[in-house]
Order: structure tokens, then sequence, then C-alpha cells
């Protein structure tokens, strides 16, 4: 693997004519359906009775919007293939997301939410037809959410290989026991199935023991022991639950693409994922640069515009230089893919799943800054988005992981020449024909 492979046609990065009106419709839709009525979608759910559900006329509002969004052709932008989706490509896509990063709730109207995208385009790839039918289906319809279940408390799940989690087959069924925590969606009552990253042969090569189990969530012995917290919020009800799973039966039919395959499944999983989030934090981060123009013009002090005082200027100015050079490395990571393939696009991936939640966390940070202590209230969005920005750098991979593929590859590009690389032996080299040209003649 080298490091960020290229060809030249990666580098026209122009979205595609023929999505163009896609893009215009999914802009005018957001502008005139979706913001404004968010404020009262998050109104509704203030003061609900039961913590872990929606207020009364919630859900109604999410679904009329949906039913809106599908009504308009506007849904299921992520899948590639154009039976169940728009059947766009990776970069087309980009740009759409976002679009959709700009507002909270826009990528669920749309079903382009995570985790449910990522577990869709798994059921696509690898689910059987049974599989699909009774799981697919209904996510691509909107019907249901749903859970990826990989991280666990007591290994670092930066490494796959470490997983904990136990499978174990007995006749006609898996038998799963075992802890995940930081799953995320489990704790909202729309939430229908998980798919489990499980061991199922230990004594197996390292990258093959591990599979990929359908569990519903009502199954007998899976425990929500709570909500774990992020930043001091529940995140209620979508939630990120510490979840136990206590002799948990499910048909041995609900393992995904066979055992064994749970790295390659998580690699097809978490790939496009990344890069979606990714696409969405570009929108967050030209979200909070807008929120931090407009207060900075609005508020004064010392006699003029904060915007004016001190740095705030450059700051300013190098967050749009930030978001451009953010959007011009995920185009580029999204054609990649397109080009490539996901396998060889993936230090593209990498590189900008390392690269971005970074900048974004910062952009916000100051924002925050620019709108003083009402930055951290519930007045604006800026402290949530702070904290998702922030998370998002340990979500599919911490930034330490992504830095190593991407360092690693570019080591691996010159391994060859360092083999041969003396920087006296070259200088000598180059002294020595200097001056045997300078002294050579008659």
């Amino acid at each position: 693997m080298t490091a960020l492979p290229s060809t030249p046609e990666m580098y026209d990065l122009r979205m595609s004519e023929g999505v163009r009106p896609l893009f215009d419709r999914v802009k005018a839709f957001i502008a005139d359906v979706i913001d404004p009525a968010t404020p009262e979608f998050f109104r509704l759910g203030e003061g609900r009775a039961e913590r872990w559900g929606y207020g009364e006329g919630q859900l109604e509002l999410l679904d009329s919007l949906k039913g809106q969004a599908k009504s308009a052709g506007l849904w299921n932008f992520f899948l590639p293939d154009a039976e169940t989706g728009e059947g766009l490509s990776n970069l087309d896509y980009a740009y759409i997301a976002v679009e959709l990063g700009k507002n909270p709730i826009a990528s669920e109207v749309f079903n382009c939410a995570a985790p449910d995208t990522g577990n869709m385009e798994v059921l696509e790839r690898v689910g059987t037809p049974e599989q699909k039918e009774r799981w697919l289906t209904p996510l691509l319809n909107g019907e249901i959410r749903s859970a990826y279940a990989m991280t666990e408390p007591d290994v670092p799940s930066s490494d796959a290989k470490a997983i904990a989690c136990r499978a174990v087959r007995d006749g006609d069924e898996w038998v799963i026991d075992g802890e995940k925590y930081y799953i995320s969606g489990a704790g909202d009552p729309r939430c229908k199935i998980m798919i489990v990253m499980v061991v199922t042969d230990p004594d197996a090569a390292p990258y093959r023991r591990q599979s990929q189990i359908l569990v519903p969530m009502d199954t007998p012995g899976v425990e929500i022991v709570g909500p774990m917290h992020v930043f001091g919020e529940d995140d209620a009800p979508h939630g990120h639950m510490h979840l136990r799973f206590n002799d948990v039966r499910v048909p041995y039919s609900n393992v995904l693409w066979g055992e064994g395959r749970g790295f390659e499944i998580s690699q097809v999983r978490l790939g496009p994922g990344r890069i979606h989030h990714c696409m969405r934090s570009v929108g967050a981060a030209e979200r909070a640069l807008a929120l931090m123009a407009q207060r900075g013009l609005s508020r004064h002090a010392f006699g003029k515009p904060v915007a004016h005082l001190g740095k705030n200027v450059e700051v300013l100015a190098k967050a749009r230089i930030e978001i451009e050079a953010m959007r011009r490395m995920v185009l580029t990571a999204a054609k990649a893919m397109d080009v490539l393939g996901n396998a060889e696009a993936r230090v593209w991936v990498s590189a900008v799943k390392a690269m971005v939640p970074i900048r974004t966390c910062q952009i916000v940070d100051e924002a925050i800054q620019v709108h003083g202590a009402t930055g951290v209230s519930q007045w604006t969005p800026l402290a949530q988005m702070y904290a998702s920005q922030r998370t998002l750098r340990l979500a599919d991979g911490p930034d330490e992981v992504h830095w190593h593929v991407v360092g690693r590859a570019e080591l691996a590009t010159w391994e060859d020449a360092a083999k041969t690389y003396d920087p006296k032996a070259e200088y000598y080299a180059r002294e020595q024909a200097t001056d045997a040209v300078i002294f050579t003649g008659p």
C-alpha cells in the first residue's frame, strides 16, 4: 500500500451534472421544511414523561418530515445501489452529506443517519435474502432503527482482534455472553436490531476469530445496563448504551456472511461510515463558522463589533481556510473510493478521519469563544456540536489509529529508496563530480 495512492482523474472533484438538480432539491428541502420544524421537534421532547422515549407529538412530527422527504424522492442517498438508494457516487453523496451535517435531524429525515447507514450497507452487501427481508427492508423504509455493537469496556476496541464478547454454537443456535458499551442508538425505543461483533473461534488465525451476528433488541438476556454519558450528557433517547449479553440465544442463521468473517465485515462497514462522518463534519464546521460570524458582527464590546476585536478576524479567516482544506480532502477521499475502490482508498479515508474531526472541533471551540458564556449554554447548538465532534475523534477508530495507517503507508513508499540513502556519500559524490568538471582540461 502506497501513501495516498492517486490517479489524475481523482482530482476532478466536480459534482456530476445529473446530480446537481437533486443537490439543489435537498438544500431547498432542508431550508424550507426541515429547518423551520427543527426547533419544534426539540421543544416537543422537553419535559417528556419517559426519558428513553419521545415527547407527545415528537415522533409524529419526525415521521411527517420523513414522509415528505420520501414522497419527494429524497431518500437513502448513501447507498450506491440504484435499486435501494439513489445510486450516487461517493463523490456526489459527499456534497449532499455536507448539507445534512448543517442540521441535527436532517440525516434521519432523509434516512441517512448513523448507525443505520452502515448497518444497511452491510445487510445489502452480505445479508441473506431472509436477513434482508426481515431487517433491511424496514430499515430502508425508515420504519425501525438499529445499532452496531463492537466497542467493549475491558479491551482496546481500536484493535478488532481484541474483541472478548463470545458466541458459542449450540446446535442451531448461538449463545452470546459478554459486554459492549457506547452502543449508539441502542437507547431509542425504535431500535429493533443490533449487529454484534463477537469471537466465535478463539483458536483461529487473528483475523478469522470474529463473526458478526444479528441480535434483536428484545432477545432474552440482552440487558441494557444504562447509558454511557458523553461530557456529562446521556444523549437520550438515542443514547450510547452499556449492554450485557447474558446467555443470549439467537438462531445460527443470524450470522452474517458466515463464521470468521467479522473482521472483513467491519472493514466493509467502517470505511464508508468514517467518510460519511467526515462529510457531515464539514457541514457542522460551516454551521459553526456561520454562527461565529453572526455573533461577532452582532455583539459589540469596547466600541466595536466583537468580530473586529483582537485576532478574531484572523480566527474567522483561518476557520474558512480550514473548512475549504477539509472539504477538498473529503471530496478527494470520496473520489478515491469511486476510482480506486474502498480497499485501495482506505489510506485516504484514514487521512480525512484523522484530519477532519480535530479541525472541526477547533472551529467549534473558536465559535464558542466568540459567543462567550452563551456558547456553552442551551441557547446555541455549539456545546452539543463540540461534544459530538470531540467524540468523533474516538468513534470508528481513534486519531492515533488513523495517523498510524497514513504514516505506515508513507514509510512503506520510501522503504526501497531508504536502502541506498546515504547523504554523506551523495554529497561527496557531487563534490568529486564538480571537481572533475573544474579541473579537467588539456
